[in-house]
C-alpha cells in the first residue's frame, strides 16, 4: 500500500510539473508573439505619421537597408503589386493582394498575421497598415516559432524538471509517510475503541473494520467454547458407555445389572447420536449447505401434529400440553417448522415442573402469523435470558443432564429463525415459567385447513 501510495503521488506531480511547464511555455509565447506585434504596431505608424512612404517613386531599397535582424519594409499597391521592399527586389516579388494581412488591411485599415515568407523561407511576425493614399505599409520582423522557442528553452526546462523531479521524489516520500503513518498507529490500536480515526473521512472504515475484527473475536471464542463444549458433551455418553460395556466385557455383573448397564448403554448411545444429529444440522443451518424448499405451510395444522406427536412425552413427565388457534399460512421450509415447533415445545415439557403445563398458540396479530409456546416451569433468570439460544449454554446444568437434553435445541430454533427472516422473543420469570414467540414476516395467505 505504501509503495502504491508513493508511485501514485510521484505520478501526480511529475505530471502536474509537465503541465505546468507546458502551459508556461504556450503563456510566455503568447506574450512574446503579442510584444513583437506590438512592436511592428508602433513602429508601422511612426512611419504612417512620418509620411516618408507616401511618395514611392522616391523609395529606394538600400536607404532602408535594415539588415537581416531588423525591420523588414515593404509598401503594396492598391491592386496587391509590391511597389517596394527594403529586403527583396519588388519587381521580382509576386502580387501580395492574397497575403492575409494586407487583405485585412484593405478591408479594415489594419491587419497582422505570422506565418513562414515564401521570398525569404523564414517565420515572420507581420503587421500591415493602409496608408491614406490607399496603398498598404507592411513590416516584418523574423521571430522563432514555438518550437524554436521551446528548443532554445530545452536546456533550462531540462534543468529545471530535473530538479523538480528529486523534489517530487522528496516530498512524495514525506507525504506517504505522513499519510500511512496515522493508518498504521490505528491498525496497531484497532482493537480500542475509543481511539479515534486519523482522518475524519476514515472514521466509517475504521468503524467496519473494529466492528470486524470483533466479530472474528467472537467468533473465534464461541468456535473455542464450541469445540471444548462438543467433547465434553461427546465424552460424557462415550465414558459411560465404555464403562458399563467394559464391566459386561470382563463378566463382572450378573443377570440383572447385565441387564440395567446394556439399558443405560442404550440411553446413552442415544443421547450420543441425538447429540450428533443436532451438531450436523446447526453445522449445515451455520454453512447454508441444507437447500431449504419454502412452501406455503399451514402453522397451525403443523404445531397440531407436533402437539399430538408429544402427548405422551409430556405425560411420562407429567405435564399438560395443549392447544389452540386457528389456521394461518406462512411461506416456509415444512421440515425446519417442524423442527423449530418440536424443540420449542420438546424444551417446554423438559424444563416444567411436576403437574405443570404448556400452552401452544397459532394465531394472527396486526396481519402476521405467530407461534406462543408458554410453559409454567422452573423460568430463566433476567442476567441468563440474552444466553439461552447460544450453544450448549443451559441455566440449570445439573437439571439438563438430567431431562437428556443436548443444550443445542435453542440454537437450532434461532438459525431457523434467521433463516426465514422471522423474529423471536422471550418472556420469563424465576418459578413462574416462559413464553417464547416467533412471529414471521410474511403471513402468506389465510386458508382453512380441511381435515
Amino acid at each position: 500500500m505504501k509503495k502504491k501510495i508513493h508511485i501514485e503521488l510521484l505520478a501526480t506531480s511529475v505530471l502536474a510539473i509537465l503541465l505546468t511547464l507546458m502551459f508556461a511555455i504556450f503563456v510566455f509565447y503568447g506574450q512574446y508573439r503579442e510584444q513583437i506585434i506590438g512592436d511592428l504596431k508602433a513602429d508601422a505608424w511612426v512611419m504612417r505619421n512620418l509620411h516618408v512612404f507616401e511618395d514611392s517613386g522616391a523609395l529606394k531599397a538600400e536607404a532602408y537597408d535594415l539588415g537581416p535582424d531588423s525591420l523588414r519594409v515593404t509598401l503594396v499597391g492598391q491592386e496587391g503589386a509590391v511597389i517596394f521592399d527594403s529586403n527583396v527586389d519588388a519587381s521580382v516579388m509576386a502580387n501580395h493582394e492574397d497575403r492575409p494581412e494586407i487583405r485585412e488591411a484593405m478591408e479594415t485599415g489594419e491587419g497582422i498575421d505570422i506565418r513562414r515568407s515564401e521570398t525569404l523561407d523564414k517565420n515572420l511576425f507581420y503587421y500591415a497598415v493602409q496608408l491614406e493614399n490607399g496603398t498598404v505599409l507592411r513590416i516584418s520582423r523574423e521571430a522563432d516559432s514555438l518550437f524554436a522557442v521551446f528548443q532554445n528553452m530545452l536546456p533550462t526546462l531540462f534543468g529545471v524538471s530535473a530538479v523538480l523531479f528529486l523534489f517530487c521524489i522528496l516530498l512524495s516520500q514525506w507525504f506517504t509517510r505522513s499519510l500511512i503513518a496515522p493508518i498504521e498507529e490505528m491498525a496497531q490500536n484497532i482493537s480500542d475503541p475509543d481511539r479515534e480515526a486519523p482522518y475524519k473521512e476514515l472514521e466509517p472504515f475504521a468503524a467496519t473494520i473494529r466492528r470486524q475484527h470483533e466479530d472474528i473475536l467472537q467468533s473465534a471464542q464461541m468456535r473455542q467454547e464450541f469445540t471444548a463444549n462438543v467433547s465434553h458433551e461427546l465424552k460424557t455418553p462415550l465414558t459411560a458407555i465404555s464403562g458399563y460395556a467394559e464391566l459386561i466385557e470382563h463378566g463382572m455383573t450378573d443377570k440383572e445389572d447385565s441387564k440395567r448397564f446394556a439399558g443405560e448403554i442404550h440411553k446413552n448411545a442415544a443421547r450420543l447420536l441425538s447429540l450428533i444429529n443436532d451438531i450436523i444440522q446447526l453445522s449445515q443451518l451455520d454453512d447454508g449447505k441444507r437447500e431449504l424448499e419454502f412452501t406455503d405451510v399451514d402453522l397451525y395444522k403443523l404445531a397440531a401434529e407436533c402437539v399430538e406427536m408429544l402427548e405422551m412425552n409430556a405425560a411420562r413427565q407429567n405435564v399438560t400440553i395443549k392447544f389452540s388457534g386457528r389456521p394461518s399460512v406462512i411461506h416456509a421450509d415444512r421440515q425446519l417448522m417442524e423442527e423449530l415447533v418440536y424443540n420449542l415445545c420438546d424444551n417446554a415439557i423438559r424444563y416444567n415442573k411436576q403437574g405443570g403445563s404448556v400452552t401452544v398458540t397459532v394465531d394472527r396479530e396486526d396481519g402476521r402469523v405467530f407461534l406462543d409456546v408458554k410453559d409454567t416451569g422452573i423460568g430463566i433468570a433476567k442476567e441468563h435470558q440474552n444466553r439461552i439460544f447460544e450453544r450448549f449454554y443451559r441455566v440449570d446444568k445439573s437439571r439438563s443432564k438430567a431431562t437428556g437434553g443436548t443444550g443445542l435445541g435453542l440454537a437450532i430454533v434461532k438459525h431457523i429463525v434467521a433463516q426465514h427472516g422471522a423474529q423471536i422473543s422471550l418472556e420469563s420469570k424465576v418459578g413462574k415459567g416462559t413464553k417464547i414467540r416467533v412471529t414471521f414476516a410474511d403471513a402468506g395467505k389465510d386458508e382453512v385447513c380441511k381435515e
